[in-house]
């Protein structure tokens, strides 16, 4: 028995997982950052999405690239540049020159620009040719309304046009999207689009503690969870294992915690 195996916890998948991903968020971490966070974590990161244009003006992009495809994390670009290249008639530009640094996974979104069901669909259907397409669902702004009514459908168009997981927005604020504009679930979004397509295919951005706990106690350690901070990594684990008191089960919080005599 090795020294961290000794507690009873929930069974978690290994890499390559199908579910319970990680799906992590870097707004422009330097090169040093990746690879602290890679010694401690790096087995539990997933998909590490380079966010907004960051990668487009990063200098740091190839070493940051080289770090984590060796730890066998896969690096997806951030829906923005790609939404803003589609704008500039450049989507094709932008997808050759992600193959070329190294992603192997896109983010297809339409929250920033102007863009129909059908563009959107057209996109992603482009992107899959090369990449693992996370095609996001929602609104940038806060106050979405009849959210589930409509993301059930645009999931089930994204998947249909190609893409291998849906994404529910969140933000990195945690106020838009899957969320109300003081950071709670709103359990209806969630529901609608977990019916429509299975938990397994979507992955929930929640950048929030008290948001990824939500969606541990209501659908288990497995759930994917998208737009965690690099520092946050191992934090999520810990609410994945039950680990914090936020999803800790009952009898370990009301446990005496006695000492063997």
């Amino acid at each position: 028995m090795s020294d961290t195996d000794f507690l009873d916890l929930p069974t978690r998948s290994a890499r390559p997982r199908g579910t319970g991903l990680t799906h992590v968020l870097d707004g422009g971490a330097g090169p040093s950052a990746v690879d602290d966070v890679l010694a401690g974590a790096g087995a539990l990161i997933d998909i590490w999405k380079i966010g907004w244009g960051t990668a487009y003006v990063d200098a740091a992009l190839p070493r940051k690239v080289a770090a984590l495809t060796a730890a066998g994390v896969d690096l997806c670009l951030g829906g923005t540049l790609l939404e803003i290249a589609w704008a500039q008639g450049r989507a094709a530009e932008c997808l050759a020159w992600a193959r070329d640094r190294g992603f192997a996974r896109v983010e297809v979104s339409r929250g920033t620009v102007s863009m129909s069901l059908p563009e959107k669909a057209a996109l992603i259907a482009r992107a899959a040719r090369d990449f693992s397409v996370l095609a996001e669902v929602g609104s940038k702004a806060p106050g979405e309304l009849h959210a589930a009514r409509t993301w059930p459908a645009e999931c089930r168009s994204d998947l249909d046009a190609g893409a291998t997981l849906v994404v529910t927005e969140g933000r990195q604020s945690g106020t838009v999207g899957t969320f109300d504009d003081q950071g709670r679930v709103r359990p209806d979004v969630v529901e609608a689009v977990a019916s429509a397509v299975g938990v397994e295919r979507v992955v929930f951005e929640a950048p929030r503690a008290s948001q990824q706990a939500w969606f541990i106690r209501r659908f288990g350690a497995e759930v994917n969870l998208g737009n965690i901070t690099p520092g946050d990594v191992l934090s999520v684990e810990t609410l994945r294992l039950g680990l914090r008191s936020d999803t800790a089960s009952p009898a370990v919080r009301g446990a005496a915690g006695a000492e063997p005599a």
